[in-house]
């Protein structure tokens, strides 16, 4: 005789298993997070589809914008793609989901997203300080130059970046210390072997490199720049250079600490070699295609001597992610 039929009083009708407890509610300071996430991206995709469908909106008369063609409409798709991602993101990383979703699906949009905001979360605030200490370029040379975009425009997309910025970093780290957490815990252990700690010596030389020039355009160099670049110089874009100068010494400096192993906590080379290599290739590679479009002053694009930097900055990028996967795959492996 077999169980499954017999009933007793006191027996429960049925044997179906207890369901599963629901996942915790988020805590509050998560919830909000989530959304000013979400609100951080309203103006910027509001902006790219008004100009996609036609408007004019924040874009001056004589701006060269407004000659249109097929090289701004698909970059003003491809960014506004890029932006709405995000939207996407943070459902990851704020729903019982996202702990399944495959590690590449994530890894992979939050790298290209750290790499093109770290600079502006270094920059922006960076750039209202100077003017606000009185530094910046003063309305006589604002007014020389060829109109772009209204400078509104530009204070509402990169306020908008540098809280997606915040609000991403605050989402993100906590899901990662939840899966991912025994990869930074602990010390970095024994040195990679000897092919990767060449990478990583490559990896810092194209990082000085690369800092290097940006500090000599930071201080007012011409070395590589385009007549015009040259002649635009000012504290705002000179901040901007300081910020990829950190970057790319973040880089090579993570990628040297991962190679070498030790008792150093890993979590802080990991954070080196993560932030600077994602922001060393991300914006070689923005810079570069940049470079093949319109102008914001209507001139000439940058020298060709500017895009072999730019690519200089890729390269760099590159080799410090194949320390830091080399790195994550021996932790894995461990």
């Amino acid at each position: 005789m077999t169980t499954r039929g017999v009933h007793t009083p006191h027996a429960p009708q049925s044997y179906d298993p207890a369901p599963a407890p629901a996942p915790p509610a988020p805590a509050p300071g998560r919830r909000v997070l989530t959304a000013v996430a979400l609100a951080a991206t309203v103006p910027y995709l509001a902006l790219k589809a008004a100009w996609l469908s036609g408007s004019r909106i924040g874009i001056p008369d004589g701006s060269v914008l407004l000659e249109g063609g097929t090289f701004l409409t698909v970059a003003n798709a491809v960014t506004l793609a890029m932006d709405a991602c995000v939207i996407l993101l943070v459902l990851v990383l704020t729903r019982a989901w996202g702990l399944r979703t495959p590690a590449w699906m994530l890894t992979v949009p939050v790298f290209t997203a750290t790499g093109l905001l770290t600079p502006i979360l270094l920059g922006f605030p960076g750039q209202l300080l100077v003017r606000a200490l009185g530094f910046g370029a003063g309305p006589e040379a604002a007014a020389a130059r060829e109109p772009f975009l209204d400078s509104w425009v530009f204070i509402v997309v990169y306020t908008g970046f540098t809280v997606q910025g915040l609000a991403l970093a605050g989402l993100f780290v906590p899901y990662a210390r939840r899966r991912w957490g025994r990869r930074w815990q602990g010390a970095l252990g024994e040195r990679l072997p000897s092919p990767t700690g060449v990478v990583a010596a490559a990896a810092a030389s194209g990082a000085l490199v690369s800092a290097a020039i940006f500090l000599h355009w930071a201080f007012g160099g011409t070395a590589g720049l385009s007549a015009e670049r040259a002649e635009a110089y000012a504290v705002e874009s000179a901040v901007v250079s300081v910020a990829h100068a950190v970057c790319a010494l973040a880089a090579g400096a993570g990628a040297l600490l991962l190679a070498r192993g030790g008792a150093l906590r890993a979590r802080w080379p990991l954070g080196l070699a993560w932030v600077g290599a994602a922001a060393t290739l991300a914006w070689g590679a923005w810079m570069l295609i940049a470079s093949l479009g319109p102008q914001p002053d209507g001139g000439e694009g940058p020298s060709a001597a500017a895009q072999l930097i730019y690519a200089g900055q890729m390269a760099t990028g590159s080799l410090t992610t194949a320390v830091l996967t080399r790195f994550l795959i021996a932790r894995r492996e461990g």
